[in-house]
């Protein structure tokens, strides 16, 4: 598994745990949908944005926007 692939990997997982962090009532199975399933996903995969490089934090300020308007 290369760099990049793992750092995907745990901005996913670290972008669920902040969904439950925030929804306590959603499982880490549903968390890790909604990120899946989400534009901000899209944008973590596309090399342009290098946003796996980023914070969790920061990242996840765009996926929460994104699920409370539907767009990012």
């Amino acid at each position: 598994m290369s760099e990049r692939e793992q750092m995907t990997l745990d901005m996913v997982k670290n972008l669920a745990l902040l969904l439950q962090e925030d929804n306590p009532s959603l499982t880490m199975e549903q968390a890790l949908s909604m990120v899946i399933n989400s534009d901000t996903y899209q944008r973590i995969l596309n090399d342009d944005t290098q946003l796996y490089y980023q914070s969790p934090r920061y990242v996840y300020s765009f996926l929460s926007g994104e699920l409370k308007t539907g767009k990012i």
